[in-house]
């Protein structure tokens, strides 16, 4: 199994405890994002995953292992932590090759992976030269290097331009659907819920929801429609009966809190009412995050 396990897991830096008493799991199959306010303790634990930090209790294990005790760990676990880590002065073929030589494995990897990111083109330049964006693309393809079965990326869309984006995206979907562990961290809301199936969100290092993406979000939303009907006085004194309330907009559509689409559709059938449209309104993932985590962000500005 390829799944990623938090038990318990607690690191203190001096009184300062970045991460308490976690624990979740991480499952094949589907993309998870990792999302929480600065500070909330995810870097601090995809370190802890990875061995570059030691946990004060708990453990974080990967298949059952640490990450620390797997002999050929790039076959097991791909990371972007920094994609400033790579060394400026080398070219990317060079640093890739290195990584290659480094864990066994085989030359023609190199350029498999130099390929599928998108910058083959660019393998004999020197990555000082490389754009943000560039050095994203590289450290994934570092991290695809050894065809592992888990992936674990931190902000991995930062810098990209609109095809890079839709890139990581389409990527991340396909890896899923080969049955990989994928675990994404991101302040990107929009991107997040594009591409996750599955949420893990920490504040001030505690887990305040681990869940799918639409019951997160369903779980932050209150039922409500919009419409079009050709016949809005009737369809108000249809709605008043059951106690509801339609509130108009600008662009001629209305709102009513409290109800499906599912319901309201009958309910106007019923009476005759005609409906030129109806659908469902639902928080955006944004709303929902931000309802969740607003009492644990470690920097607000005042308004």
């Amino acid at each position: 199994m390829n799944s990623i396990e938090i038990r318990e897991l607690t690191k203190e830096y001096g009184r300062t405890r970045a991460v308490d008493h976690l624990t979740f799991e991480v499952l094949p199959g589907r993309v998870t994002g990792f999302l929480g306010p600065n500070g909330a303790g995810k870097s601090t634990t995809m370190r802890l995953l990875l061995g570059l930090d030691r946990a004060t209790s708990g453990t974080a294990t990967i298949g059952g292992q640490r990450f620390t005790d797997f002999p050929d760990p790039l076959h097991r676990v791909g990371a972007l932590l920094d994609a400033q880590a790579a060394h400026g002065g080398r070219t990317a073929r060079a640093h890739l090759s290195f990584l290659a030589a480094a864990n066994r494995i085989p030359a023609r990897r190199v350029e498999e992976v130099l390929e599928r990111s998108g910058i083959a083109s660019a393998a004999k330049r020197r990555i000082k030269t490389f754009s943000l964006g560039m050095r994203q693309r590289l450290g994934i393809a570092a991290a695809l290097l050894g065809d592992p079965g888990v992936l674990l990326l931190d902000e991995p869309t930062n810098g990209l331009d609109p095809e890079g984006i839709i890139w990581v995206r389409e990527l991340m979907r396909t890896l899923a659907a080969e049955g990989r562990t994928i675990l994404v961290s991101s302040h990107l809301m929009s991107e997040t819920a594009a591409f996750a199936d599955h949420l893990v969100v920490l504040g001030q290092g505690k887990l305040l929801a681990d869940t799918s993406m639409e019951e997160f979000i369903d779980a932050r939303s209150t039922p409500r429609v919009r419409l079009r009907t050709s016949d809005p006085v009737r369809l108000r004194a249809a709605l008043a009966r059951e106690g509801l309330e339609m509130v108009g907009a600008d662009d001629g559509r209305w709102t009513v809190e409290g109800i499906q689409a599912e319901r309201l559709g009958p309910l106007a059938a019923r009476e005759g009412i005609p409906m030129l449209e109806l659908s469902d309104e639902r928080a955006s993932l944004e709303q929902a995050y931000l309802d969740l985590t607003a009492d644990h962000a470690q920097f607000a500005a005042t308004r």
